[in-house]
């Protein structure tokens, strides 16, 4: 945050103690001590408070992104429900076509046995 070199230090030190004097030095530096210490929690706290806010964007994002998601899903399950539909359907309509072609077949087969009798009666 701050790039306070020793040099800087030592000035401020130096002028501190001219300034307030040997006698309440350590109590005003105990008291400073203090108030960085509150300052970095309170840092600390806004950071904290930051991240948290950014995860909860990020999930609100992946929420949204899912419910979209999820309208893709069921027009793939409505997709596979038609297809499916239509197989079934092609299904009996294939299965009513070949019962037909038998059923024309056996007559076929009937009317030439027929036929094969009774050209060896005559």
């Amino acid at each position: 945050m701050f790039d306070i070199g020793f040099t800087e230090i030592m000035v401020v030190m130096l002028v501190a103690r001219l300034v307030i004097g040997p006698e309440r030095l350590p109590g005003l530096a105990r008291k400073a001590g203090l108030l960085m210490g509150k300052a970095k929690r309170f840092i600390s706290s806004v950071k904290a408070d930051i991240d948290r806010e950014l995860a909860a964007e990020e999930l609100k994002r992946i929420i949204k992104e899912h419910k979209d998601a999820s309208g893709i899903h069921e027009i793939i399950e409505e997709t596979k429900g038609t297809l499916n539909e239509a197989k079934q359907e092609y299904l009996v309509k294939s299965k009513e076509e070949i019962e037909k072609t038998s059923q024309e077949i056996r007559g076929d087969i009937k009317t030439l046995s027929e036929s094969d009798e009774e050209s060896k009666r005559n």
